[in-house]
């Protein structure tokens, strides 16, 4: 068995832990006692006992100091602290600072503070009666605090009124109460009183009342109706400013362009100001063309004032990416007959031309390891419209570095150009979105050429024309009316022939593809980041080839009669696919996150199946751990495990569940368990594949895994380290697929067969 070697220092640190384990009040200065946390007792016989916990919980979490954390009941990080607490410098020292805590004291804690505190929370509550007391229990070298609380009964809302007067801005305010967050018979609730306030003046902010704010608005609470009943009334103070009541109206917009940050270092005048379609545009260098600036605002002259549109036009304008700095003021027109405001826009722009470096790492579960370089020259406002052109050139290589087919190396280079516009470029219309997003559109070209050594090369053309655009920051739609792939095969070596001959499978990755095809996704999402919370994310989208030139031509492969195109047969197919998943928040830094991945492909007229680059695929750091890339699937079949090189299991149909559990460890390191299951089918019969066609018998299909892995979360990037094993193998017979009882970790030549280890950038979901 292989000797695994540990590193000391973590020997160590654990050896003194348990040494340590009954020491937490080791080093304590003279005088003073270890504090163990504060103890709530609440004296109300009225209040359930369900109640009573939760507020026991919400008191203790507002007192002040909060105790050295424990595990188990057992203070680590205390106990660490004490056992290096003389060292001054070396290995001690950085243990103590990196894994330690200094002790908790009772020398910290204000009592009257947290008493003053606590009341005052149960007061905000409806608890106007209530009183607490305090006191400390001392024992040996320890203390807690006691905190003995008299609730009171909670005083409840009867009945919401609002007052005011006849005024637009009473009026105003008045329109808003059948969305009132304050409902009768609830808990009177001071926060809830602050979120009303604020709801009020976001409502007028959208109306035109731009200097009103919510300290304007009063909300009176009338407590002597007995029963423990409060009555609210909601109205405007007296000593509102008369600016704060007005209506205010979009007069003129005025643009900066070239707006620097060092003071006096440009002049802000309106003079040299081109007027165009309502907006006033300072370019003194005529960068821009004005019309740029009248797609990217929401605000028009002559509109109400409405925070929404402010926010919108700061958005967009961030969102062509050719500004560093956006900012914006209001102004009151002197003199005005009515309210208004002037609005005043200063843009710094971002250098024009910039070169753009990435550099990356890879490898794979079938060990595969390499690198892509990608420079990228970027020409903003290329057009003098906000139009971006970009050139990418890549370059990279994945290295067969152990294995039987040691030495079958991978090579890509290739150019894409390509030129967007922040907006819809269709002839004959002319239309903008809603919302703090431009539609953009993009016409792309692109060349690749693979290389495998000792196999063969393939060359890649691609063009697409196509738009994104965002209802929101939580919904985007991409389509591509226009979405062109030819990949062509060139310098087949004999060996890959030979090999291909007695795995016919392997004719699939070599073959030529033409794709005239469309596809359409709409993506939504209210997680932003993968950060601990509660939400989801979907992703769907259909893609469409070869419709029409299938319909012309009236190809049917079934009967033998294909269509080609320029002398290639096109392919021709539907293709449907979606991706949902699901996050849970469990605890504070804790999250469950869950995958479910269909697509469906289905070949017909001109085509028997999808073409390679369309199939799906299972397997790999992505989908499922337990399996090396590319390796499950399709079905049941099983691949000859001699017959040829690189062989990859691709299908027209794929189903893919995952589970995982992520959670912290340590400052950056982060740990996860999972579960994932799934599998890749062909929609026709394919002789050769024996078992690979989808059938009734799906679900006693699945491939199914199980495993364990860290994230090292660096804020920039996530580098992620899994290990997992099969728990389930569909090819072989259906008694004997569950493989779960075959687990034994001790047994070197079950880990080489089944233990499959992936190193990643990033979450796989």
């Amino acid at each position: 068995m292989k000797t695994v070697s540990v590193p000391y220092y973590l020997v160590l640190v654990l050896m003194v832990t348990i040494l340590y384990a009954c020491s937490s009040t080791k080093n304590l200065p003279p005088g003073d006692a270890l504090y163990t946390g504060a103890k709530i007792t609440i004296k109300d016989d009225d209040i359930s006992n369900k109640k009573k916990k939760a507020l026991r919980k919400q008191l203790a979490g507002l007192t002040r100091p909060v105790p050295n954390q424990k595990v188990l009941g057992i203070p680590f990080k205390l106990n660490i602290y004490n056992a290096f607490a003389k060292a001054k410098k070396g290995p001690g020292k950085w243990i103590r600072e990196r894994f330690g805590q200094p002790p908790v004291l009772l020398s910290d804690l204000n009592l009257n503070t947290n008493v003053q505190v606590l009341n005052n929370y149960l007061i905000n509550k409806g608890y106007f009666n209530a009183r607490v007391l305090g006191d400390t229990t001392v024992k040996g070298k320890k203390a807690s605090a006691d905190y003995t609380v008299r609730a009171g009964g909670q005083y409840h809302i009867q009945q919401v009124q609002f007052k005011g007067d006849s005024s637009v801005m009473q009026q105003t305010v008045r329109e808003t109460m059948p969305q009132s967050l304050l409902k009768p018979n609830d808990p009177f609730d001071l926060a809830v009183i602050t979120a009303e306030r604020q709801r009020i003046d976001n409502y007028l902010k959208e109306h035109g009342f731009y200097f009103f704010n919510p300290d304007f608005i009063l909300v009176k609470a009338d407590t002597t109706i007995g029963q423990n009943k409060v009555d609210l009334f909601v109205t405007v103070k007296q000593t509102t400013p008369d600016e704060a009541k007005k209506v205010f109206r979009i007069n003129d917009v005025f643009i900066f362009t070239g707006f620097n940050l060092e003071p006096g270092q440009m002049d802000t005048s309106k003079a040299n100001a081109t007027y165009y379609k309502g907006y006033y545009v300072i370019d003194r260098r005529n960068i821009f063309k004005p019309k740029l600036f009248q797609q990217s605002m929401t605000f028009n002259p002559g509109d109400v004032y409405n925070r929404t549109d402010h926010n919108e036009s700061i958005s967009r304008l961030i969102n062509l990416n050719i500004f560093k700095f956006v900012k914006n003021r209001f102004e009151v027109v002197p003199g005005a007959d009515s309210a208004q405001l002037n609005a005043f826009y200063y843009l710094t722009r971002l250098p024009k031309k910039s070169l753009r470096i990435e550099i990356n790492a890879n490898t794979k579960s079938n060990n595969l390891t390499g690198s892509n370089i990608t420079i990228g020259w970027r020409n903003r406002n290329a057009l003098r419209a906000g139009e971006q052109f970009v050139i990418k050139a890549s370059a990279g290589f994945e290295l067969q570095y152990s294995g039987q087919f040691k030495g079958y190396n991978t090579f890509r280079f290739g150019l894409e150009p390509s030129l967007s516009f922040p907006r819809f470029l269709i002839p004959f219309f002319n239309f903008n979105t809603k919302g703090g997003f431009l539609p953009q559109t993009t016409i792309t070209l692109g060349y690749d050429i693979l290389q495998r050594q000792k196999l063969y090369s393939m060359n890649s053309f691609r063009t697409s024309y196509g738009f994104i655009w965002k209802e929101s920051i939580e919904k985007e739609h991409q389509l591509s009316p226009v979405s062109i792939n030819y990949i062509q095969p060139i310098n087949i070596t004999s060996e890959y022939t030979d090999s291909a001959k007695r795995n016919p499978t392997l004719w699939n990755a070599i073959d030529t593809q033409f794709i005239l095809g469309s596809d359409y996704t709409y993506t939504y999402t209210n997680v932003l980041n993968y950060k601990p919370v509660n939400g989801f994310y979907f992703s769907g989208g259909v893609d469409l080839s070869g419709n029409i030139a299938g319909l012309v031509s009236g190809a049917n492969i079934r009967k033998g009669d294909t269509a080609k195109i320029f002398g290639a047969q096109f392919s021709q197919f539907t293709r449907l696919q979606g991706d949902f998943r699901y996050y849970r928040k469990v605890g504070e830094k804790s999250v469950w996150a869950n995958r479910i991945f269909t697509g469906i492909g289905i070949p017909y007229g001109n085509s028997h199946q999808l073409p390679y680059i369309k199939q799906f695929f299972s397997g790999g750091n992505n989908s499922l751990r337990a399996f090396r890339s590319r390796s499950v699937g399709p079905g049941r079949y099983n691949p000859p495990q001699n017959g040829g090189l690189l062989a990859e299991q691709p299908g027209d149909l794929k189903f893919e569940m995952n589970t995982e559990y992520r959670f912290p460890i340590v400052g950056v390191v982060h740990g996860a368990v999972f579960v994932d299951a799934g599998n890749v089918w062909l929609f026709n019969e394919d002789s050769i594949k024996v078992g690979a066609k989808f059938s009734n018998k799906w679900l006693s299909e699945l491939a199914a895994g199980a495993g364990v892995g860290l994230r090292f979360d660096l804020t920039f990037l996530v580098l992620r380290f899994d290990v997992a094993f099969p728990i389930r193998k569909p090819w072989l017979l259906p008694k004997e697929r569950w493989v779960i009882n075959q687990i034994d970790l001790a047994n070197s030549q079950w880990r080489r067969e089944n233990v499959i280890f992936n190193l990643a950038i990033g979450y796989p979901f």
